[in-house]
């Protein structure tokens, strides 16, 4: 995300935004992209219409445009009743609301999502989904980072899975399920001993397995002989998933 916004320069290679190459052209590629932080960088000092404002002159948009853009900015965070309120009085997820109408104050063609709502409880990711799929819904081009899988699974076109720095699939969410995990996923819970016959029954079968806590997970379950199935017994059937394919493919276990 920094090279992106022209903040840190790549050690090799070339980053290109919007046909612009950010080494020698970030100055004009950030004035086309909007940039919403994982951390709060809000002015607390100011109320919610002035961190709007004070942006919207930074962002140079035109004086008599700036009035439409703050109104439209705070229907896109859904704060127009706190437009006095100070940034300090909001919260959480009010403020993260209002990162990403900041953002978008100047209309840009990109936006940069880093990790848009993570510490968020569970409703209030919900409303940022929300407000992320309508960006998307009305054209906006969305680049977004996030550890949180199922959010990737509903809100991206395309997804590029990372592991130490480097791009180890990427595809829709759907092709990436076929691809690597197939259309169903299959649960066993039991002791450890248990567990690790499971294991090792699917690999001598040519299938792929994750651990998920106390069970294990046999992927590409509908692919599986019933024979096999049967010898396993009662298992828990459920849809593939993103989560399947990122803990397969990087070996990384998600809590």
């Amino acid at each position: 995300m920094r090279m992106l916004t022209g903040q840190t320069r790549p050690s090799s290679g070339r980053v290109e935004v919007l046909g612009l190459d950010v080494a020698t052209e970030s100055k004009q590629a950030r004035a086309r992209m909007g940039v919403v932080p994982q951390l709060d960088n809000l002015d607390t000092e100011l109320t919610v219409e002035q961190n709007l404002a004070m942006f919207a002159v930074l962002y140079r948009v035109p004086r008599r445009e700036r009035h439409d853009a703050i109104e439209r900015a705070l229907d896109i965070a859904m704060l127009r009743q706190r437009r006095d309120a100070k940034v300090d009085e909001l919260s959480g997820g009010m403020k993260r609301r209002l990162l990403i109408a900041r953002g978008l104050i100047h209309s840009p063609e990109l936006v940069l999502l880093d990790e848009p709502t993570v510490g968020l409880d569970p409703q209030v990711r919900q409303e940022l989904w929300s407000l992320i799929d309508g960006l998307r819904q009305q054209g906006t081009t969305v680049l977004m980072s996030t550890h949180y899988i199922e959010e990737a699974e509903r809100l991206a076109d395309d997804v590029a899975v990372v592991s130490h720095g480097q791009i180890v699939a990427k595809g829709t969410p759907g092709d990436l399920r076929t691809t690597h995990v197939g259309t169903r996923a299959t649960e066993y819970y039991g002791p450890p001993t248990r567990l690790k016959e499971i294991e090792d029954r699917a690999r001598q079968a040519g299938l792929a397995t994750r651990r998920t806590g106390p069970a294990i997970t046999l992927l590409r379950s509908e692919s599986a002989p019933s024979a096999l199935l049967e010898e396993l017994g009662d298992g828990v059937h459920r849809a593939a998933s993103l989560e399947d394919v990122f803990v397969l493919l990087t070996g990384e276990v998600l809590e």
